[in-house]
């Protein structure tokens, strides 16, 4: 019993100072203790006052040369067909398998900056800009679906052949391109 109350006792004179400071605390300032608010103290304060300056930048130490990637120059390949002699009237059309992008064919193909716009125009409605795209009910081919594809010097599935046919039909028929791009607009072909 004795050791109950001496417990008791020494619990009461631990806590109660303790809880009392606490409370103390409390009815003095009331704060609430989190990350953010302690983040709030340690918070850098800046002064502004006074005149600012701009860095100046010197590029005069040093220089930078990035050397251009050439461009290859896309190449048809032939399909291989292992029907010996008479392998080149069934080998069927060459299929465009090299890269490039639309503005480096039509480059390559000797179409003005100018025209570039109507020449878009026309190729994404007919080809959407794939070379190897065919009508299978007419036989068109190409970038602008030559009619029939036997009429493309070269092979009708490289896009700068085709563009280059494209251009010499556009101007003969319709005066250029601007020509074609309205007739097309009108009547949904050319």
């Amino acid at each position: 019993m004795f050791a109950a109350c001496a417990a008791l006792a020494f619990t009461g004179a631990y806590v109660g100072p303790m809880g009392g400071a606490m409370l103390r605390a409390q009815a003095e300032e009331p704060r609430t203790v989190t990350l953010y608010a302690e983040g709030l103290d340690d918070a850098q304060q800046v002064s502004t006052g006074g005149e600012k300056q701009t860095p100046t930048l010197d590029r005069s130490s040093y220089n930078v040369y990035v050397t251009p990637k050439p461009t290859p120059t896309p190449t048809p390949t032939k399909e291989s067909s292992s029907s010996g002699s008479n392998a080149s009237s069934s080998a069927g059309p060459l299929f465009y398998t090299g890269g490039g992008a639309p503005a480096e064919w039509m480059a390559a193909a000797g179409i003005s900056g100018d025209d570039m716009g109507y020449v878009d125009y026309i190729v994404s409605r007919e080809s959407g800009w794939n070379p190897n795209a065919t009508n299978r009910s007419s036989g068109a081919c190409g970038l602008v679906q030559a009619l029939p594809c036997s009429k493309v010097p070269g092979n009708g599935y490289d896009p700068v052949d085709n563009l280059r046919w494209a251009t010499g039909y556009a101007v003969g028929r319709y005066g250029s391109w601007a020509g074609a791009y309205a007739f097309w607009t009108s009547n949904h072909w050319w």
